[in-house]
């Protein structure tokens, strides 16, 4: 199959629709930074090892080796741009929870989805200009869209940053109400985004059948490469075990809906970009879930064993 085909799909969004994804997403961000305290920010500051190691394997070394990922296996210029922009999206709301399965450490894990939200403010549409534009192939796209690094930020701040803001104020002074609602909220905000994710489906279905293909591959050596960074980064630097899975699971779990809001609000739904974030978003579940099943086959060292206990 010609992948040059695959960007004469316009996948079926309109503004409605995706405005619709952006308060799903905003919702979900809300629930997160209900449970969310200031202390997960002071712990950055009086053990910040492991959260800045991993905040670095995400926003420094995923970029930059998915940029030399791209230069080695050339895939279809939309296609590129696609996982550049993956790779330039914080982590994603799942992590925590795959983090907790893996018997990573949690804290660490909601340490850096706090600080990575608010960093993806300015380091997702950095990531995006910067590393797109050294590519000539990505570059033309990028022109094409004139894309303004200004108004990706204005978008990333209205989608995560206000969110994050509303629900740790809410959890700071109405501590009773957040307790009450995060749980219900949490699952509503979840169904709700998967309803949203299903019936964005079921209307490309056929797009997404004929062309998921192509992206696959990509998809797969990509998120293995995220979650070998992440897991690595934190063994170069002699964290333990727990620490190294949840900078792992951080890594390799991307806020993949986020991208395709990206996709639709700045490249016009442009298919090969809009197809391989879309499964992105499916395969780093189940990446995630395999991660954590193999990391439970893996003891852990006898002293950490005992701090879970």
């Amino acid at each position: 199959m010609d992948p040059v085909m695959i960007d004469q799909v316009r996948l079926n969004f309109n503004p409605t629709g995706i405005a619709i994804i952006n308060v799903a997403i905003g919702l979900m961000m809300l629930g997160v930074a209900l449970e969310l305290k200031i202390d997960d920010f002071k712990r950055i500051v009086s053990s910040p090892k492991a959260p800045a190691i991993g905040l670095a394997a995400q926003f420094v070394l995923l970029p930059a080796f998915t940029f030399l990922l791209v230069l080695l296996i050339k895939p279809h210029p939309s296609i590129a741009l696609g996982m550049m922009l993956v790779a330039a999206c914080p982590g994603g709301n799942l992590s925590n929870i795959i983090t907790y399965l893996a018997n990573g450490n949690s804290a660490v894990s909601i340490s850096m989805t706090a600080v990575s939200t608010v960093a993806a403010i300015i380091m997702t549409p950095f990531n995006i200009s910067f590393w797109g534009s050294l590519n000539p192939a990505t570059a033309s796209i990028l022109k094409q869209v004139s894309l303004n690094p200004l108004d990706v930020f204005v978008t990333v701040f209205f989608i995560l940053g206000i969110p994050l803001i509303v629900g740790m104020t809410i959890g700071h002074y109405l501590p009773n109400v957040a307790q009450k609602v995060k749980n219900p909220f949490k699952i509503f905000s979840l169904v709700f985004f998967i309803i949203i994710v299903c019936g964005a489906l079921a209307a490309n279905w056929q797009y997404f059948l004929k062309y998921v293909g192509i992206v696959m591959v990509a998809v797969f050596i990509h998120n293995a490469l995220a979650l070998n960074i992440g897991y690595w980064s934190g063994r170069l630097f002699k964290l333990d075990e727990k620490d190294c899975r949840a900078v792992c699971i951080e890594v390799g779990i991307q806020n993949s809906a986020l991208g395709l809001v990206l996709v639709f609000s700045f490249f016009d739904g442009l298919g090969g970009m809009a197809i391989l974030v879309a499964w992105w978003g499916i395969w780093h579940i189940i990446a995630g879930l395999v991660t954590a099943f193999i990391f439970n086959l893996k003891k852990l060292p006898g002293n950490e064993l005992n701090q879970v206990s």
